[in-house]
């Protein structure tokens, strides 16, 4: 039987490798120092894989084809689009685990999209090169990886309720797993940004902190209560990415978060928050 032993949530801001100069010298290392404790962190859990819970950003899929969810079952590489410093390569999926997660989905009323060959972007490639790639080196060994995407880059966007219904599932299909896994679950996401708009490079403090202080208490009802012209207008349609935190949230059993690191950095148009899941049992 497996079990989630921990989870995160943090940014996947291309524009740190577009414009990587760009902020003051010491906020960029206050940020890029946050994602090595992140790696520090995970590999303290000493998980024997990893779930990154991303979205597109019409990068991926386009009006042909927008699943509200999908999980990559099969061929893991990326990222796809090209961002100097984060090279494309093939990543270790868990493909029994993956696969695990889709049947045992279709038990419960969860019909996941599959994707037996996937190529990711950066919401999934950007945790994984500066959080699980030194995580492996820390502990000598792969970390298997598998690929969540869900719906809020673009309309439609994926319920709340139902991010956190994937979260809960997952957790189950971790459980009912047979075989001793040991996961932790990344929400890949920013929180204020607006992105192709004519308010790109507002960074909104006051939101930002307050889906921290929600994670902080564990408060997956009030993450979920968000409405949708809410976090457009305080946060952006960035923010619409903090879905793949309640899924991230619903998935680790009694969630209670330990802020990492956050910086407002409109020069890397976000607002870029780092937050670290403790399971109930961990918490003192």
């Amino acid at each position: 039987m497996g079990k989630i032993v921990g989870g995160f949530w943090m940014p996947h801001d291309p524009v740190m490798f577009v414009a990587p100069e760009a902020p003051p010298q010491e906020q960029r290392d206050r940020v890029w120092g946050a994602y090595q404790d992140c790696a520090r962190r995970l590999a303290e859990l000493e998980p024997t894989a990893v779930i990154i819970v991303g979205c597109d950003h019409y990068i991926l899929f386009g009006t042909h084809c927008l699943p509200r969810y999908l999980i990559g079952t099969g061929d893991v590489d990326g990222p796809i689009d090209r961002l100097p410093g984060l090279n494309r390569e093939v990543v270790s999926n868990h493909e029994a685990l993956a696969n695990h997660i889709v049947a045992h989905g279709e038990q419960r009323g969860i019909d996941w999209s599959v994707a037996r060959s996937f190529t990711v972007d950066h919401a999934f490639s950007i945790p994984h090169q500066l959080v699980v790639r030194p995580a492996e080196q820390l502990m000598g060994r792969r970390l298997p990886s598998i690929p969540v995407y869900l719906a809020c880059g673009v309309d439609p966007f994926i319920r709340f309720e139902r991010a956190a219904d994937l979260g809960r599932q997952i957790r189950a299909a971790v459980e009912a797993f047979d075989a001793d896994e040991r996961v932790a679950i990344i929400g890949s996401g920013g929180i204020s940004h607006w992105v192709g708009t004519a308010e790109s490079g507002r960074v909104n403090e006051a939101f930002d902190r307050e889906v921290l202080a929600i994670g902080e208490r564990g408060d997956l009802a009030a993450l979920c209560a968000y409405r949708d012209e809410d976090i457009l207008e305080r946060g952006g349609n960035g923010a619409m990415e903090i879905r793949n935190f309640a899924c991230a949230m619903a998935a680790v059993p009694g969630a209670r978060g330990e802020t990492i690191a956050y910086e407002a950095v409109p020069a890397w148009v976000t607002g870029l928050g780092f937050l670290q899941l403790h399971p109930e049992e961990s918490v003192a």
